[in-house]
């Protein structure tokens, strides 16, 4: 057991995050106090969130690039929901943000099941309508700060053990999902249906259908994301989150999901995004343009990719010599 987790992806990335602290630290020591990284996690909470989502969705052989504009929507709406009716308590605005976000992800899900179009054109264009829609309902307009209530914009804010509220749902999120991912029979659903669609249907699995409940809850994160997200930083425009999606599927794949499906943990998803979050914060420290956090993100996923299929082609081998052996 511990042989297998230090070869992991995981150990690997733990290494990684170890080392590029150890790195950042021998120049600016104050960017590993307590304090600092708390921060670091809080601002990386909502790529969690979403990454989690995406990796579920990737486990099944597809891919949600739609995850920023609903997240740009569902915050759009709930930020001109508050300032229709300020007085609308924090519970109900999560279950419109939540429900709405949902809602996005099940049409996306419905449209690789049931009309069988491939995922990544299905949330090319959701992505494109979804942010068409934002420019409509709000005709272009900014929901700024001074218009969103106080309650509205306190609730990812407010403290709990030194860590804010949006960081613990993040935390929460991904127990909740490592316990529905490895204990439940939906969890190993998300495998199958990614690792061997055929097998997968031999053994009753409705492998569209699989799909779907992927999109759905990935659309439900996304929806909760976009009202943390408008709270926190207390704005709402069109192009908010504008190319987050790239920063998502990073975090998946340096996480050590496979593109090709069925191979995936919550803990790689949450590492990745660690991973990047920190590099993300640590860009400003070391006087380096935070424009090349896109360039790193891309090449981020190229050699995750190269790595991730390197590792599938020394499995192959080894299988291959098995069989070589046995006969």
């Amino acid at each position: 057991m511990l042989k297998r987790f230090i070869t992991s992806r995981e150990a690997l990335l733990i290494g990684a995050i170890v080392l590029l602290l150890g790195l950042i630290s021998s120049r600016f020591p104050g960017f590993v106090t307590p304090a600092n990284l708390a921060n670091v996690f809080n601002d990386t909470s909502p790529l969690i969130l979403l990454a989690v989502g995406q990796m579920i969705v990737i486990l099944t052989k597809c891919i949600d690039l739609s995850v920023a504009a609903n997240l740009a929507l569902t915050g759009m709406v709930v930020s001109m929901v508050n300032v229709a009716a300020p007085g609308l308590p924090i519970a109900v605005i999560l279950a419109i943000a939540v429900g709405l976000g949902t809602l996005l992800g099940m049409f996306n899900g419905l449209l690789v099941w049931k009309l069988a179009i491939p995922p990544i054109v299905v949330t090319l264009g959701t992505m494109t309508i979804f942010r068409g829609i934002i420019f409509v309902i709000s005709d272009g307009k900014w929901v700024n700060s001074h218009e969103m209530s106080p309650t509205f914009k306190a609730f990812p804010r407010t403290e709990i053990l030194g860590l804010p509220v949006l960081g613990w749902i993040a935390i929460i999120a991904v127990i909740v999902f490592t316990v529905v991912m490895t204990r439940t029979t939906l969890g190993r659903a998300f495998y199958a249906a990614g690792g061997n669609p055929h097998a997968a249907t031999y053994a009753g699995i409705n492998v569209g259908k699989t799909q779907f409940w992927a999109f759905t809850i990935s659309g439900a994160l996304a929806g909760l994301t976009g009202y943390l997200w408008v709270s926190r930083f207390a704005v709402s425009y069109v192009d908010i989150a504008g190319g987050f999606e790239l920063d998502v599927v990073a975090a998946c794949v340096i996480g050590g999901v496979s593109i090709m499906g069925g191979i995936g943990t919550v803990a790689g998803a949450l590492l990745g995004a660690l991973f990047l979050g920190i590099i993300k914060n640590a860009l400003p420290v070391v006087d380096i343009s935070p424009f090349w956090q896109l360039a790193i993100s891309g090449g981020a996923i190229i050699i995750a990719v190269a790595l991730n299929a390197q590792a599938n082609r020394e499995k192959g081998r080894i299988i291959l010599k098995r069989a070589e052996q046995a006969t």
